[in-house]
């Protein structure tokens, strides 16, 4: 059996957009330097605390904790006046379509968005019953620490060895690489592939429908 644990913003859902514009919204109504988006895209993947302290360089528990309720007031309004801004990137749905139907392959997710959002997500896109592993910072520390992966492996009875994690940014690649596990870095998300590269990514991919063979060449890595 392989685990192929998929982070969801930058690498299945693109909310880049609506990150960052949501982010400006928080700064600026509590009256703080607004983060450029770029500034804003390099925290996307942390935890929610963990990218407002960083944003924001302070280690004020007061402070980080006002931002982050800003921040989700901001995001779940946004939701109700829109909510068709997270959309898959170009073959996602597919791609997990197809690993889905395989009788060798379990599918798990590791992100920085919180357990609720998860769901909502998954459900809106029709793929809440594929992951038979969920983990989110409800339960575990920010990337990149691997204790999302390697909760994904307990919970699945799968090794290191036969894990591959799949991310847009450089937490997801040094989770995996800190968990034992191969990784695979996306080229259209939130961080540069060069930097992805540098983290220690295994493979890389350009386009969903890569994927596939990403995978097989890494199982065969394995076996070799």
């Amino acid at each position: 059996m392989i685990l192929v644990i998929f982070d969801m913003d930058g690498t299945l859902i693109d909310t880049q957009a609506l990150i960052t514009e949501h982010m400006a919204m928080t700064f600026h109504g509590l009256g703080l330097e607004v983060p450029s988006p770029e500034t804003s895209r390099r925290v996307i993947g942390l935890s929610l605390p963990e990218a407002m302290a960083q944003l924001s360089e302070t280690d004020d528990d007061v402070l980080i904790g006002a931002l982050v309720e800003a921040y989700r007031a901001h995001y779940r309004a946004g939701l109700i006046t829109d909510g068709s801004r997270e959309g898959p990137f170009p073959g996602a749905l597919e791609a997990v379509q197809r690993l889905n139907e395989r009788d060798d392959v379990l599918l798990g997710i590791a992100t920085g968005n919180g357990l609720a959002g998860v769901h909502r997500i998954l459900a809106l896109h029709g793929v809440a019953n594929y992951f038979s592993t969920l983990q989110t910072p409800d339960h575990n520390p920010s990337k990149p620490h691997p204790s999302m992966v390697k909760t994904a492996m307990r919970e699945t009875g799968v090794g290191p060895e036969r894990t591959i994690m799949i991310g847009d940014t450089t937490f997801d690649i040094e989770m995996g690489v800190a968990a034992g596990c191969k990784t695979i870095g996306v080229t259209w998300g939130y961080h540069e592939p060069r930097e992805l590269i540098a983290a220690g990514a295994s493979a890389m991919i350009d386009r969903y429908d890569q994927l596939d063979g990403a995978l097989r060449q890494l199982v065969e890595q394995t076996h070799a």
